[in-house]
């Protein structure tokens, strides 16, 4: 499918058709802030529902699917057919890759904003578990899509030990203006376990974590900052509200 059509989640039709940063359909006249990407993917172990979560119905139009095999093959796909403005919905954080890849391609100096229980900054080496979901941001780092120095961390609080020293010597931490200063653009990164367990069903809990409106106040505050060149949902369980998911794409600009 081609990111300049998409379909149309109101009538169902293939005539959302590219304009600016969006979509309208030329047969309802609906018109929508982002074109959706659907990464129905999780590249570690026991993430099913994860992959079946990139299915939840938003009301955004389809313009992409990505079921690659394999993260990089993955990553490269999407990087190659974003629509303009990207709203993925995964799947597992490496869904992420891809999206800052391309963006950055496109944007110059890219920000991204990761909101995440977890630091999702392992490597193969370093990781306690090898699942390749904790490793996406160190990924899209060590390829030079994004900078260390451009990066904030949001809501991160169970990282291992060399997680903890990455940032450390990195000095990426949570200040939104130090990530966003000079900067073209901002991608955001949104896994769902950086809310308070019970908020939206995800994948991987973690107590203490933001409540709904604090993360709503990152994602306007965001926007008000920088342009939002795209934002990703991910770590969702299969069952959580697409109201919820609406939300914050609305409060992000989408």
């Amino acid at each position: 499918m081609s990111t300049l059509r998409a379909r149309c989640p109101d009538c169902r039709t293939l005539t959302a058709v590219a304009f600016d940063d969006g979509y309208e359909c030329h047969s309802c006249g609906a018109a929508f802030a982002a074109g959706l990407v659907r990464v129905p993917r999780a590249w570690g172990t026991g993430g099913e529902t994860m992959a079946r979560a990139a299915a939840i119905p938003v009301r955004y139009p389809e313009a992409l699917v990505v079921a690659e095999e394999g993260v990089e093959a993955q990553a490269a796909v999407m990087a190659a057919g974003l629509p303009r403005r990207p709203l993925v919905l995964g799947g597992c954080c490496c869904a992420h890759v891809g999206a800052i890849r391309g963006l950055a391609a496109r944007h110059g100096r890219l920000a991204v904003v990761w909101l995440d229980a977890h630091g999702d900054l392992n490597t193969p080496e370093s990781s306690p578990s090898g699942n390749a979901w904790g490793m996406p941001l160190r990924l899209a780092l060590d390829e030079g899509s994004v900078a260390p120095a451009d990066v904030a961390l949001v809501g991160a609080r169970d990282l291992d030990p060399p997680e903890q020293a990455y940032v450390a010597e990195h000095g990426i931490d949570d200040d939104l203006e130090r990530a966003l200063a000079g900067t073209d653009a901002v991608y955001v990164a949104l896994d769902v376990d950086v809310l308070e367990p019970g908020t939206v069903s995800c994948f991987m809990p973690v107590p203490g974590g933001l409540g709904r409106s604090e993360v709503e106040s990152v994602l306007i505050d965001v926007a008000v900052r920088s342009r939002v060149a795209g934002l990703g949902l991910t770590g969702l369980a299969e069952d959580a509200e697409a109201a919820a998911l609406e939300r914050f794409a609305a409060a992000a600009g989408l």
